[in-house]
């Protein structure tokens, strides 16, 4: 049995990372102030733990698999998790969610092109020969986190012949959390001492500050009888359910899809099992709408789900900074420092830069979409809550439409283009990256014409 043990005592030791950020954010007001989350503190905690060797053996490597894995698991829950109650402002949760998704939109775009022109730029200088899809790699870092950098990077590494890109792109994807916080945090207290925010009665209490609640909340409702089947684990298992599905039909699909090529590309790289996250997305869709249909969606408790989400993410964060190994960073530092720098400033912009412009939940959406495009949906409404922390506001909601707007308005990038980047020519890729954002802007300048209660006339 002792050969069964290094994994799970792998993973022992990364969620005791989370239970060391709990304990510091409790206690250190430098990082209450900063409103650091417990995994992002855990972490850094633990890349330093590895990187120094007092990790008990394990090396940065060992977390790589777990990154991945809860990145998948995020996206399936959330999928799983039911369509918020309709009330009487629906209506008007569209428009501001449908802002939201086109600036993600438009910054998975932009970032990607940054990114490129950064690493031109610094071979140019430099003398170097660094792919431009290392830079190129960094908005699936930022805008779309550790899971999907790692399932791409090991697309492009393994099967196109980009090296670095699995590296590149997790630690993309750890700059990309702390951005969010370090940049996003000031600016959401600013707003609130200039009298920005929507909610005068903002203020954050003990508890928010030390992220430990002395107060009872529900967690959610049992759905099943305790002396059968925990509630937790019944949700866990229909979750299990849809990964066994997802691996089944990945496994059945691909040596066809293998069979047939489409100039140079191959089909069977869109239903590698790297690309799993998308394919596991699918399938909850279907079993939702099934369960739904057949009068059996009540099972699914919408607030135990989101936990499951919560969870996962958390685990994902932790696991992604654990992940970095230090000698390939110092190594690279300058290239991935520049792009960073860039995308940063970039996304930074273009959120702020159009948010002003919005007549009303301005600086809320803009703080919030900034968060989504560096870190998570998760780092988006946390940084909403320091400005609205009893989401009084419709912005929450709205982020349930702009997970789903997102997927359709970015179909043509993340489906078709993405998982075979490398295959594309330069002029390519900038010609429809350029599109897309373009087609953003003629996107927002349309809410201008057509909807006031978004854009203050004249503007």
């Amino acid at each position: 049995m002792a050969a069964t043990f290094p994994g799970v005592i792998a993973f022992a030791f990364m969620v005791s990372m989370i239970l060391a950020g709990v304990i510091l954010r409790a206690r250190i007001t430098f990082l209450q102030n900063n409103l650091v989350p417990a995994s992002l503190i855990g972490g850094v905690l633990g890349f330093a733990l590895v990187s120094s060797g007092l990790s008990f053996g394990f090396e940065s490597a060992h977390f790589t698999s777990f990154a991945f894995h809860f990145f998948t698991l995020s996206f399936m829950s959330l999928v799983l998790t039911g369509a918020p109650p309709k009330g009487p402002d629906d209506r008007s949760i569209v428009p501001g969610g449908l802002w939201l998704a086109i600036i993600w939109v438009m910054s998975l775009v932009l970032q990607g092109l940054v990114g490129l022109a950064v690493i031109l730029l610094f071979n140019q200088v430099s003398g170097g020969e660094l792919s431009h899809l290392l830079g190129m790699i960094a908005t699936h870092g930022f805008t779309q986190g550790p899971g999907q950098a790692l399932a791409l990077g090991s697309i492009w590494e393994n099967e196109l012949g980009v090296t670095h890109a699995i590296r590149f792109g997790l630690i993309y994807a750890s700059v990309g959390f702390l951005v969010a916080f370090v940049v996003g945090v000031p600016v959401a207290r600013r707003a609130i001492r200039a009298g920005l925010n929507s909610n005068q009665s903002a203020r954050i209490d003990d508890e928010f500050l030390r992220g430990i609640l002395t107060s009872d909340i529900s967690a959610g409702k049992q759905v099943t009888h305790s002396a059968n089947v925990d509630s937790l684990v019944f949700h866990i298992a229909i979750l299990g359910v849809a990964y066994v599905i997802t691996d089944q039909y990945l496994k059945f699909a691909h040596p066809f899809a293998s069979m047939v090529t489409i100039d140079v590309i191959n089909l069977g790289l869109f239903f590698n099992h790297n690309l799993f996250f998308i394919h596991g997305l699918i399938v909850c869709v279907i079993l939702r709408a099934l369960m739904n249909r057949f009068g059996c969606g009540h099972f699914i408790d919408d607030e135990t789900q989101r936990r499951i989400t919560g969870s996962s993410v958390d685990l994902m964060v932790v696991a992604t900074l654990m992940s970095v190994e230090f000698a390939f960073l110092s190594e690279f530092v300058v290239p991935i420092g520049l792009v960073s720098l860039a995308v940063t400033l970039a996304t930074a912009v273009l959120c702020f830069g159009f948010g002003r412009r919005l007549r009303s939940f301005g600086v809320e959406r803009a703080v919030t979409v900034f968060g989504c495009c560096c870190g998570s949906t998760g780092s988006g409404l946390l940084l909403l809550r320091i400005l609205d922390p009893d989401l009084s506001t419709p912005i929450a909601k709205e982020l349930a439409f702009f997970n789903i707007a997102i997927l359709f308005l970015s179909f043509h990038i993340l489906a078709l283009m993405v998982p075979v980047l490398p295959s594309f020519g330069l002029m390519t890729i900038c010609i429809v990256y350029g599109g897309t954002f373009v087609a953003g802007i003629v996107a927002l300048l349309v809410f201008r014409r057509f909807d006031p209660t978004l854009v203050e006339p004249g503007q």
